[in-house]
């Protein structure tokens, strides 16, 4: 089995990686099933919702143009920031992606009397 897949975009990812994938953070999952692999929803992962594959070429045709692949952290935090306005997601499944996704993203408006940031977090 092989360990990373090359995405449409060219980006190579592993099951380590997120990336996006029709607008949604997804992790590659190889399969011991009928497919050759699986995405599965970063926050949806193991919840009938993984989204399986034959082969490379399936991926190719079902990549939409939303679909990116691997982001920067700064992308992947104005992602949550959309994310965060959209109806479609409630503020658990945006803060459970938001501790998954490799970004330091922290909600608008959502700092605390002392002003927010890292030495809140930190608990200086």
């Amino acid at each position: 089995m092989p360990e990373t897949l090359e995405l449409p975009n060219g980006d190579v990812v592993s099951p380590e990686d997120v990336f996006l994938y029709n607008d949604y953070p997804y992790r590659l999952v190889w399969s011991d099933g009928d497919h050759a692999f699986e995405l599965s929803p970063l926050y949806w992962g193991d919840s009938g919702m993984d989204v399986p594959f034959p082969d490379r070429e399936a991926l190719v045709d079902q990549w939409e143009a939303d679909s990116r692949g691997l982001l920067t952290d700064e992308e992947w935090a104005g992602w949550l920031d959309d994310a965060s306005d959209d109806p479609r997601f409630d503020d658990e499944e945006v803060a459970q992606l938001a501790a998954e996704l490799p970004t330091d993203w922290e909600p608008a408006g959502d700092e605390s009397e002392s002003g927010g940031g890292l030495r809140d977090r930190l608990g200086l």
